[in-house]
């Protein structure tokens, strides 16, 4: 065998295995929350201390959410995750963190009645969607954006069932929304006016539980305006995504064979 044959084995048989690994976190992943029940994914800075009105809100939050039977999943760190499952736990509810494994290791706060460790942040994402009925975002950076814009993408392409996303703290909000509104849907046009209305913002725990408590029984307005599908268009899958409709089965074979329907 040579160098080269040895490499391509090594190679395959690492990436095979690695295949493994995040099957096995989506699999750990399933069976530990599919009996949560309802639940709400809360984000935000894991870099909010303890004496921070956010963080005492976020407590709130977790509260709330708590006593109304809900769960609450976070991200399993400090700052606005760690508040909100504290306010969970506390409380005597589920309290959900989906920890992740990085260069700078994050220690899981102490308020996880579930605790999970991802490797992939991929496996993860689709956790804190899968399982929710709604988004709570707090103030916080790239992650936080991260996972609000990722919702958006989602309910705005109808890959999920909407659901509502509430961002508490006007004051930290209200310029994105105004750049949002001015630079991408009114002067480059690259969204529609309408999906503004994809997310609302809010100033109090309160407020935001109840827009999602609305939502969980059925009398939110969140797909309000929005297309409803039937058929495979509409179904949703395993992952927690709508399954669409791929094109590609429909298309009639190119006289080279090409796109040739698979049998």
């Amino acid at each position: 065998m040579t160098v080269e044959e040895i490499r391509h084995h090594s190679s395959f048989g690492y990436e095979a295995w690695r295949v493994l690994r995040i099957v096995g976190e989506f699999v750990e992943g399933f069976e530990t929350l599919e009996s949560i029940g309802p639940a709400v994914s809360i984000f935000g800075s894991a870099r909010t201390p303890a004496d921070d009105p956010w963080y005492q809100e976020a407590v709130k939050c977790g509260r709330l959410l708590a006593q109304s039977g809900t769960a609450v999943i976070t991200g399993g760190g400090p700052g606005i995750m760690e508040a909100a499952n504290k306010g969970a736990c506390d409380a005597g509810g589920v309290s959900v963190g989906l920890n992740i494994a990085l260069p700078m290791e994050q220690d899981p706060n102490p308020y996880q009645t579930h605790e999970l460790t991802f490797n992939y942040f991929f496996c993860r994402k689709v956790m804190f969607v899968k399982y929710a009925k709604g988004f709570i975002i707090f103030p916080g950076g790239y992650g936080t954006f991260d996972e609000f814009f990722e919702a958006l993408t989602l309910i705005q392409t109808f890959k999920i069932e909407p659901f509502p996303i509430v961002c508490v703290g006007t004051e930290f909000w209200s310029d994105l929304v105004k750049w949002m509104r001015h630079t991408l849907s009114e002067k480059f046009k690259t969204i529609s006016p309408e999906d503004i209305d994809l997310f609302k913002v809010t100033d109090t725990a309160e407020e935001a539980v109840e827009i999602v408590r609305a939502h969980i029984a059925g009398e939110g307005d969140t797909a309000a305006g929005l297309p409803q599908f039937s058929g495979a268009a509409g179904e949703t899958s395993a992952e927690g995504t709508r399954v669409g409709v791929d094109k590609h089965q429909h298309r009639k074979p190119r006289r080279n064979g090409k796109n040739k329907p698979a049998d």
